[in-house]
């Protein structure tokens, strides 16, 4: 099963492509050019694998939580890809790609994935491994640090979270930490590539971004108030 896959939901930019034997990924730091890099990395790779869309059997997005545009970037491109192409999508949520990448880096089974999402709140979700699929504990949602509270038991800490708020990581008590792990496309195909086994493929209009924060803009006295990180 031949899967595309795209992340936007961060400042970096990552498309994968692969299929049972494995995924190649290509990632670069696309600031605020994710829709024009998009595209040509998606034909890079295609072309390498010598693939044609068509050959795909679906296209895997990183869903959010994580920058507003990002995610609706790379819901679009998901979405108008498959479309053309015949061809089911599956939203994946971030932070699932992110305990994906925990598990396949550190062996972690049960993950809280903590990412940074500025205006001095972060996302946060768990996750515990069920075979090789992820159980959500605590499902994706948006608090602020001094509000994180671990769900019961000893937890993996992943994401930029915590890394730009160190005392959730004081209070929290992580079993094991890393905070430089972002969502990949690579797992997000890998991902993708199970939910599209399991059925769990939806047509290209039916595809939507995951928000879990509904307002994503600050006023001017907010910003001159520092509220934005």
């Amino acid at each position: 099963m031949r899967v595309l896959a795209i992340e936007c939901s961060t400042e970096w930019l990552a498309v994968a492509l692969g299929d049972a034997s494995g995924f190649r990924e290509c990632r670069e730091h696309a600031g605020q050019t994710h829709s024009e890099r998009v595209l040509p990395l998606v034909d890079a790779l295609l072309g390498g694998a010598g693939w044609t869309l068509a050959e795909l059997d679906g296209i895997a997005y990183g869903a959010g939580p994580g920058s507003f545009t990002g995610v609706r970037i790379a819901c679009g491109i998901a979405q108008g890809l498959a479309l053309g192409a015949g061809l089911a999508v599956v939203p994946i949520p971030t932070l699932e790609a992110i305990a994906q990448d925990a598990r396949r880096a550190h062996g972690a089974a049960r993950v809280f994935a903590c990412t940074d999402a500025r205006m001095k709140e972060v996302y946060v979700a768990a996750y515990e491994s069920v075979g090789q699929a992820w159980r959500p504990v605590l499902a994706p949602a948006v608090v602020g640090p001094s509000d994180v509270v671990l769900p019961p038991g000893a937890w993996f800490g992943a994401g930029d979270g915590l890394d730009a708020y160190p005392e959730v990581v004081a209070r929290c008590r992580f079993a094991g930490l890393d905070a430089t792990l972002k969502p990949s496309a690579r797992a997000i195909g890998e991902l993708g590539r199970a939910g599209l086994a399991a059925g769990r493929g939806t047509a290209p209009a039916e595809a939507l971004p995951l928000y879990v924060r509904h307002r994503v803009a600050l006023t001017t006295a907010e910003r001159a108030a520092g509220m934005r990180r």
